[in-house]
């Protein structure tokens, strides 16, 4: 099995193929998408050999080839739907985001406790969080959105999982554990933010 980070990159890698497929390239070499990704072209060909991809030294890759394999890869050769937990300023932004369409990911429901938020008739709706267990059955869902504050968020992990969600995204401030059997990738914008503060002014002072 590939490790995250090789999976990162392969996200880099289709990302450049989507913006050469607008420039109407038809076939791509290893050194374009190593530029793309920040890595050199022999990382490149090592992640593609993980996966069976093999490209002609001469030719390069085909470039709808090439994404066909990487989307399967990255399971969009279909559309990803999502349900969301937590419909505040973070949940609402993520609700409406414009840019997951684009990449095969859909937002089937958001769903809250609080009563003032709900919006049966929303495109996507947002529902009852006591709904969740129903909708995520009936609509065969594995993937979840959590954006609640950081002391519910536990709480909610344990809801999100016993109604039958395998992945998780967490935005609430708070790492949390992935019991046996479920995946949490969580994503802390607080400390990314001090880290990119930390950098900056580390360079600025030639640290």
């Amino acid at each position: 099995m590939a490790n995250r980070s090789c999976i990162i990159r392969l996200s880099r890698y289709k990302n450049a193929l989507n913006r050469l497929k607008t420039l109407n390239f038809v076939r791509v070499f290893s050194d374009n998408l190593a530029d793309a990704a920040g890595v050199t072209a022999a990382q490149v060909r090592k992640d593609f050999s993980l996966f069976g991809i093999t490209g002609n030294r001469r030719g390069g890759y085909k470039v709808d080839e090439l994404a066909d394999q990487l989307n399967k890869i990255l399971g969009k050769e279909q559309l990803q739907e999502f349900v969301l937990i937590g419909v505040g300023n973070m949940g609402r932004a993520l609700l409406h985001y414009p840019g997951f369409e684009r990449s095969g990911i859909s937002i089937a429901a958001g769903f809250e406790i609080d009563p003032v938020k709900y919006n049966p008739d929303g495109k996507p709706p947002v529902l009852p969080l006591e709904n969740l267990a129903e909708f995520v059955k009936s609509r065969n869902i594995t993937l979840a959105i959590i954006a609640v504050p950081d002391y519910a968020a536990q709480q909610v992990l344990g809801l999100v999982l016993a109604a039958g969600i395998k992945g998780v995204l967490n935005f609430a401030p708070i790492c949390l554990k992935a019991p046996n059997g479920s995946i949490v990738n969580n994503i802390n914008l607080e400390t990314e933010l001090e880290n990119l503060i930390y950098f900056v002014n580390a360079h600025e002072n030639g640290n």
